[in-house]
């Protein structure tokens, strides 16, 4: 396994990460084959928030052996107020059997008013920053699905982290990212890349093979798999964390172990083939389908 530094927080963190929502559709005895397989195979940041489900539970009883030896983020809503935050971290704190998160997050900003709500006096940051102030977080940062969500709180208060899409399909077609990455990096922030397996939005009765990702993760297309994650982690990121499936888990896993000891970087030719793919195998990513 590869690792990086996550910006400023100084952690060094694998350069695959666990999407902690996967477990929520586990049981607990497959929860910590998953978790384990993960730590022995160099994965060391896991990912999880109050709204995946049953996760945050698994997750803790999973880890707990493991709590030192792993990088813990976590999450909550942005629209809450500092009270409702505070449970959520306490609730988060108890599930995963941990006494501090290394990082810890405002979840999915996607409009002007969650965006408002959560920088506002008695909302979601001010409880955030209560608690790294106590010890209780290290770190805070924000996941965003939007360019204009993520430079407007960048703008407004300087995070630690920020968890944005960086995804090939996504990239090409709208042009994002770039900016707030270069943006994220003047205050050397770290950057954690979302659905860098993602393809598409699922299309309308098409077969799911039990993934319960809101988007068709690429587990159908080996070249394009190899592609789309060697196109993520070629950018100035710090990590990419895994769709929300341990069989993704498990390609990424795979296609990192092919090019550890050697760059991610893309050819011209491997670029123009991931380029093609956009009209075969892309299509309409964001924003997310409720």
């Amino acid at each position: 396994m590869n690792y990086r530094i996550l910006g400023r927080t100084g952690l060094k963190v694998s350069i695959l990460s666990f999407g902690g929502i996967m477990l929520d559709q586990l049981l607990q005895e497959k929860a910590n084959e998953t978790v384990t397989k993960a730590i022995e195979s160099g994965v060391n940041l896991f990912d999880v928030g109050p709204t995946y489900g049953t996760s945050q539970k698994k997750l803790g009883k999973a880890i707990e052996s493991h709590r030192e030896d792993v990088i813990l983020t976590c999450k909550t809503e942005p629209d809450k107020t500092a009270s409702e935050v505070r449970k959520d971290i306490e609730n988060s704190l108890n599930l995963l059997k941990t006494d501090y998160f290394d990082v810890y997050q405002l979840h999915e900003v996607t409009n002007e008013k969650s965006l408002n709500s959560s920088l506002k006096k008695g909302g979601a940051l001010e409880a955030i920053i209560e608690a790294r102030d106590e010890g209780i977080i290290n770190y805070i940062g924000f996941s965003a699905h939007s360019e204009w969500a993520a430079l407007k709180l960048m703008e407004e208060f300087d995070f630690d982290t920020i968890m944005v899409p960086v995804n090939w399909n996504y990239w090409y077609n709208q042009n994002q990212w770039d900016k707030v990455i270069k943006e994220a990096r003047k205050t050397e922030k770290g950057i954690l890349a979302i659905k860098a397996l993602a393809q598409r939005q699922w299309n309308p009765e098409e077969q799911k093979n039990r993934y319960n990702t809101w988007y068709k993760p690429i587990y159908d297309n080996d070249e394009l798999a190899e592609l789309a994650l060697r196109f993520t982690l070629s950018k100035d990121i710090d990590t990419a964390l895994s769709p929300g499936d341990p069989r993704m888990l498990d390609l990424g896993l795979k296609i990192i172990k092919k090019y550890e000891n050697s760059s991610f970087e893309l050819s011209n030719s491997e670029e123009a083939q991931l380029k093609k793919y956009i009209k075969t195998d892309g299509g309409k990513l964001y924003p997310i389908p409720k």
